[in-house]
């Protein structure tokens, strides 16, 4: 087998394996998302705010951390944070708003 046709079955190989961790992360962000579903469902119930901002500085610690220790970039870590918390929160404010609405 040459070098060349080596080098693009690692190439496919490793592709793979992204297309694999891609379709975990995918999952785990729609279970993560039914669960803050249920936050915001709860908070709405009882006139709770959206937003927690002592919780989402929390979090931003936590995770920082945990990129640290698993080689990654934190400010990236933080960055896909509040990605997702701006996400909870616009999703935390529409269910109040249909609460009260209804």
């Amino acid at each position: 087998m040459s070098e060349d046709t080596k080098a693009i079955a690692e190439l496919h190989r490793l592709r793979d394996s992204i297309d694999n961790v891609d379709a975990a992360l995918v999952h785990i962000l729609a279970e993560r998302f039914k669960l803050t579903e249920r936050v915001g469902e709860l908070k709405a119930a009882h006139a709770l705010p959206a937003a927690d901002p002592q919780r989402e500085a929390e979090q931003v610690e936590r995770l920082r951390a945990l990129a640290l220790e698993s080689h990654l970039d934190p400010e990236f870590a933080s960055k896909f944070l509040a990605f997702i918390v701006d996400e909870v929160i616009r999703r935390h404010e529409r269910i109040a708003e249909e609460r009260r609405g209804a």
